[in-house]
């Protein structure tokens, strides 16, 4: 009997120690909903004090303390005297009735590195939106971008996002360092001017869609594949079913269309582009698109970044999304296999810039 007592003793104490840590799960939870539908939140560094920072380390232990000290005490001065100009300028516009909103332009960075689905451009909106809501006249938005494309409607939303900027009336420079290749080169063409590194890889204006046929390997097993459709080209090719040679027509007819949409969209945002010489496919190393009119300048982000730096002040904005537990613990070797099942599966009936 102490055996029994002594063991249901032992259950009640698991128990209670599980429905401790479901009720502080479920609380988590709780108040995690009533933040808001929001999966995420709006970071926002200054660059600007960032490279100061930088500049003021390396000069410590390159100049001799008196000096350092007479020029940060100069600094303080001046900013001093800056700032009370500016309460001054305020006060005096309060007293007139008058609030005047005005500052000075800024640069706003943002990074977009693309997957093959450009899942990124949710980030990208908000983004987007919240330099819509503050810009004001002289703004800048420097977009470091780097992707070798994917998805058709993917990419056409991420330039659609872009094309907002313009429409506001806001600049938008576009600095690729490494690749912004078919649908990348799309999002760089709405851009007032394109900076790319040298070697960094540039164009590839074309469409491509490829998928295997089981259809063999199953008939050899005996295996019956059976596809149900309305509408004739409600599928065209199939994995695994017979494909004809009309289905491969009307495929090929699509994927000319959604080459020729592409061209045009080139057409209208870089007119003075000779199409029929770059829309072949083909890409080009930074110095070679510089030539091909295809980008505007040779430079990186860093250079670019930098000389701002020292006229303005200059934001890096990025919104960041929170994921879920699962997610989290998921870890790199789950994104790295839906990243492959999502190739396998997007190259098939969707065509890939």
């Amino acid at each position: 009997m102490d055996f029994l007592f002594d063991y249901g003793l032992f259950l009640a104490k698991i128990a209670t120690v599980v429905i401790a840590i479901i009720s502080i799960l479920v609380i988590v939870k709780s108040a995690g909903g009533r933040h808001g539908a929001r999966k995420g939140s709006l970071e926002v560094n200054d660059l600007t004090e960032q490279y100061k920072d930088t500049i003021h380390h390396l000069e410590s232990h390159l100049f001799d303390k008196p000096l350092l000290k007479a020029r940060e005490k100069a600094e303080k001065k001046a900013e001093k005297e800056k700032n009370k100009a500016r309460q001054n300028e305020i006060k005096t516009a309060a007293k007139a009735g008058e609030f005047s909103t005005t500052r000075e332009p800024r640069l706003f960075v943002l990074d977009f590195h693309g997957s093959i689905d450009a899942k990124e451009v949710a980030g990208l909106r908000e983004e987007i939106s919240a330099i819509l809501a503050v810009a004001a006249e002289g703004d800048e938005v420097l977009l470091r971008l780097e992707t070798g494309g994917g998805m058709v409607h993917g990419y056409g939303l991420a330039s659609s996002q872009l094309d907002r900027l313009k429409q506001a009336g806001i600049q938008l420079t576009i600095a690729v360092d490494k690749v912004a290749a078919s649908g990348g080169y799309m999002m760089a063409c709405v851009a007032d001017q394109i900076i790319s590194a040298p070697f960094a890889v540039v164009g590839s204006i074309g469409v491509i869609a490829q998928l295997p046929n089981f259809n063999k390997v199953l008939k050899n097993h005996d295996i019956e594949f059976e596809q149900i459709t309305a509408g004739e080209f409600k599928r065209t090719l199939t994995m695994f079913g017979e494909n004809t040679e009309k289905a491969r027509e009307k495929f090929q007819s699509e994927i000319e269309e959604t080459h020729g949409l592409f061209k045009d969209f080139i057409a209208e945002h870089r007119p003075s582009l000779d199409l029929e010489k770059v829309a072949t496919g083909e890409h080009w190393f930074g110095k070679q698109a510089y030539a091909l009119g295809l980008v505007d300048q040779i430079g990186t982000s860093d250079d670019y970044i930098m000389a701002a730096c020292k006229e303005r002040e200059v934001l890096q904005v990025r919104y960041v999304q929170r994921k879920k537990l699962a997610e989290r613990l998921a870890g790199a070797g789950s994104e790295a296999a839906d990243s492959l099942f999502l190739k396998w599966i997007g190259r098939g009936q969707r065509p890939i810039m």
